[in-house]
C-alpha cells in the first residue's frame, strides 16, 4: 500500500461542503488523518488528508471529489 498526501479546495463550502463530506465518509476506510481549516470571510475551505491506498483508488477518489462543483484536488505520493 502507498501513503498519499491529498489537498482538497472547496470554494462555496456552505452549499457544497455537505457532498464533499459524503465523498470522504464512503472513502473513509483508506483515510489515516485529516485536517480541515475553512475561512469565514470568504465561505472557502481547505482540507489535507493522509490516504492509504494504491493509484487506481486515488483517481477514483479525486475523480469522485472533482466532480463537485467548485472543488479542486490534488495528491502526491509519498513512497
Amino acid at each position: 500500500m502507498n501513503i498519499y498526501i491529498m489537498g482538497i479546495s472547496v470554494e462555496k463550502r456552505s452549499e457544497f461542503g455537505p457532498k464533499v463530506q459524503e465523498v470522504l465518509t464512503k472513502y473513509g476506510d483508506q483515510i489515516i488523518a485529516r485536517f480541515g481549516i475553512h475561512d469565514s470571510q470568504n465561505g472557502s475551505g481547505l482540507i489535507t488528508l493522509n490516504v492509504r491506498g494504491e493509484q487506481k483508488f486515488m483517481e477514483e477518489f479525486e475523480e469522485e471529489l472533482s466532480a463537485i462543483p467548485t472543488v479542486k484536488v490534488k495528491y502526491m505520493n509519498l513512497k
